[in-house]
Formats: C-alpha cells, sequence, structure tokens
C-alpha cells in the first residue's frame, strides 16, 4: 500500500496521529471458502509499499490482532521503498520470491495476472464478491482473463473544488458550479473578461478520462487495441483549442512550466480543481489562507476511481493464512480504522452504514468527504490499466500539439492510437 500512489494524499496531522496507533480485535466479516479451507496457522509473508516508518505502528497492530486471532499463524511484513516499487515486483516474480500477500494497485497485478501468477480470489474465497463494492473488484478484473486478482484495500475519487471568494468577486455562484464542460467553458468566459484575464477557471489539458466521461471508448472490450481516435474525441480536443486560443487557460498549461492544476488554485490563481476527498482538510494545515474559501462539488460525469488492494500469489504455499491474511487487513473495521485516521475510503459493503463517511458535520470539509464517499458508488476506473507511463506522455504530447492547433484533433488522435497500440503490442 502506497498512500501516495492513487491521489491518496494523507493529511500531516492524520499522518501523525498514526503514531502509537493499535487495531486489535477487528475481525474478518467472514470464513473464507472453497480452496482457501484448512487451519490458518504457519507463516505467511506480506509485502507493503512505502509505509515505514510512518505507517509502522498501523500495520503491526493489524499483525498483531491478527496473530491473536491465529496464534498458529506468524506474519513476515515486507515494506518496500516507494520508487522502484514494480520493478522490485517484477523481479520478485521472475525470481520465484513474491510474496503471500502484496500490495498492488490493479495496473502493477496486470503483468502478474498475464503471467498467471496471481490468485483467482474470486475463485478460492466466493464471498468476495457478496463484501466489497463492485468497483473496487472491477479494478481487478482484466480484459481476457476471467476472475478477480486482488482484495480491494481502499478507494478514493476526486472531487470538483471551486474558491468561492474568486467565483463571487468574477460574477459566479461556488454553490451553484458547472456540472458540464460547456458550462465550464461558459463561465471560464466570464471569468476572463470580468478578471481581465488576471484570474482563470479553467486551468488543465484534457486526459483520456476526460474522453471516456464524454462517452469515446478508450479500448477495445477484448483489451487489445486502443480505440479513442473518434470523431466524438475530435471534438473535446477541439473544445479545449478553441478555450485555449480564447485565453481561457494560461498558457503555460501546455509547456514544461506548467505548476500543475492543484498548484495554481492553492496561489488562487486559478478558480477551479480537482483533488481527493480528503483535500479541503489537508488545505487547513498546507493553505489555512485559502481553505475557508473552498466549496466542493461532485467531479463531472462518472467519477474516477483509485483503487489500492492485496493480491495473493498463486504459488503461496500457505493458502489459508494468506487469504485470511488479506480478509483480515481489508476488513470493514480494519479499512475503517484506517480511514479515520488518514482521509480514505474503504472498500467493502459494509462500510456503506458507518456515519463517519455517510454524514457531513456541516463543514466544506465534512461535505467533501460525502460528496466523495457516495460518488464511490458510481465512480470507475475511466483510465485503462493497460496505459503505461510511455503511452499517457505521448498521449499528452498529442493533445497539447491538438489544443495549440499544430495538429488537427483527428490527427493528433490518430498519431496517440497509433503509438499506443505500437507500445502496446511490442
Amino acid at each position: 500500500m502506497r498512500i501516495h500512489g492513487i491521489k491518496l494524499v494523507a493529511a500531516v496531522a492524520g499522518l501523525a496521529a498514526l503514531a502509537g496507533c493499535g487495531l486489535g480485535g477487528a475481525d474478518t466479516s467472514s470464513t473464507p471458502t472453497a480452496n482457501a479451507t484448512g487451519a490458518v496457522t504457519g507463516k505467511v509473508s506480506l509485502q507493503t509499499w512505502a509505509l515505514k516508518p510512518k505507517f509502522t505502528d498501523y500495520v503491526q497492530g493489524v499483525i498483531d490482532s491478527f496473530e491473536k486471532k491465529y496464534p498458529g499463524a506468524q506474519v513476515e511484513w515486507l515494506d518496500q521503498p516507494g520508487d522502484g516499487y514494480a520493478e522490485k515486483v517484477l523481479s520478485q516474480a521472475s525470481g520465484g520470491s513474491l510474496p503471500d500477500v502484496t500490495n498492488l494497485p490493479p495496473d502493477f497485478a496486470l503483468p502478474l495476472v498475464k503471467q498467471g501468477l496471481l490468485l483467482d480470489v474470486a475463485k478460492a474465497d466466493p464471498k468476495v464478491t457478496e463484501e466489497y463494492v463492485a468497483g473496487g473488484l472491477d479494478g481487478y478484473k482484466y480484459a481476457g482473463y476471467d476472475g478477480v486478482y486482488g482484495y480491494p484495500w481502499y478507494l478514493n475519487t476526486d472531487v470538483n473544488y471551486w474558491n468561492s471568494e474568486l467565483l463571487s468577486k468574477y460574477g459566479l455562484d461556488a454553490k451553484t458550479p458547472p456540472t458540464t464542460l460547456d458550462e465550464l467553458i461558459a463561465q471560464a468566459k466570464t471569468v476572463k473578461d470580468k478578471s481581465g484575464g488576471k484570474v482563470y477557471l479553467m486551468s488543465r489539458k484534457p486526459t483520456l478520462i476526460d474522453l471516456t466521461n464524454a462517452g469515446v471508448p478508450i479500448m477495445a472490450a477484448d483489451g487489445k487495441s486502443f480505440t479513442f481516435n473518434t470523431p466524438e474525441a475530435a471534438a473535446v480536443l477541439d473544445k479545449y483549442r478553441d478555450a485555449f486560443k480564447d485565453k481561457l487557460m494560461p498558457r503555460d498549461v501546455l509547456t514544461t512550466k506548467y505548476a500543475g492544476n492543484a498548484q495554481l488554485f492553492n496561489s488562487q490563481t486559478v478558480a477551479w480543481t480537482t483533488a481527493g476527498g480528503n483535500y479541503i482538510t489537508s488545505l487547513t494545515t498546507d493553505n489555512p489562507t485559502l481553505a475557508p474559501k473552498v466549496l466542493p462539488s461532485q467531479a463531472f460525469g462518472t467519477p474516477p476511481l483509485y483503487v489500492q488492494g492485496l493480491s495473493v500469489s498463486k504459488s503461496t504455499k500457505n493458502l489459508p493464512a494468506a487469504i485470511a491474511l488479506a480478509r483480515w487487513v481489508t476488513s470493514a473495521e480494519n479499512q475503517a480504522a484506517f480511514a479515520h485516521l488518514v482521509n480514505i475510503f474503504p472498500s467493502t459493503k459494509a462500510s456503506a452504514s458507518d456515519p463517519f463517511f455517510s454524514k457531513s458535520d456541516g463543514t466544506p470539509s465534512g461535505d467533501a468527504k460525502v460528496i466523495a464517499f457516495n460518488s464511490l458508488a458510481q465512480a470507475k476506473i475511466l483510465q485503462p490499466v493497460q496505459v503505461t507511463q510511455a503511452m499517457a506522455d505521448f498521449v499528452d504530447q498529442q493533445f497539447a500539439l491538438a489544443i495549440n492547433g499544430d495538429e488537427p484533433s483527428q490527427k493528433a488522435l490518430d498519431d496517440a492510437v497509433a503509438k499506443c497500440n505500437q507500445l502496446l503490442n511490442g
């Protein structure tokens, strides 16, 4: 598990609160079944992603309570550094030393699924599909492969955030923010006109996620080719091109000087950003002047889903203990205890009734948490896990060419699809 890996950046205060934390007594929600039957005894290894030292007490508390429930079991905890984690996992896999239970986000798990190295946990433990939310499970389902290859551990999604002071100053109302791209562009023009171009509403290029939300299929159903070079996708890029030409976005949005959407929002140069449900909470510490001005609303279209999970090695020599441990760490109780500390969201259906997530305290921070939590019911992984960093970089370059007017949108999309398919099949 790597908190920073999928937009799940915890507040400093939340991190500090982990000191001395122990979670003894949390229970798995049901007994493993089918191929996972057997006594939970013996050694089992758990690998996490960049948890030490900040989260040592949390994880050790979960391990201690597991060993207390299963006195014959012993957990070996391995923690790998943040940098190079994907390569480390692949090296372990190729060397036959993959731990019994490993924290893998869906895109990291895919290469191991292709190699037949991960357990179909839905087959080994059928109640998985009953007890975890569908979106989290879908993250570990892959085109061309039957099964579910991970227990969802924790989730997050994006929320829209608006600088109410800036919007009010330039003729808009943060309580009735735009809900579509067309409305966003129209309101961006209002801000530009009334501020004399000193403040922006928009400050980022579109991504594949934006194309997905426009109804564009990014990949073929079999996962073997990219398909996002459609007239509908070109229309999205054309809208951004026209907005950029009308100076509704900073020019640096297309250059290496681009500071990023959130950074521009933090500096109050821009009145809108997207971020996780914990963003306002972190602002209280990181930018206390800005925090009182920020109001949240639901993300445009289908909310994006960010997933972390635990996968089980297909070659584990202690399947009952491996399944029991993965369930223990991802149980509703242990997930909730962690989420209460670091502002992330649990992946079990039982968590839906927890008022901590479903009821706001009336503050913008509380509202953002509830918006994010409620959004998870509709959230989906909007960018296919097959998209590599090299693909994403090339797509970004082509989108920049289109928005700057250097290439027709359709040609930029055609070139992006061709390159992504070359990389996919290379």
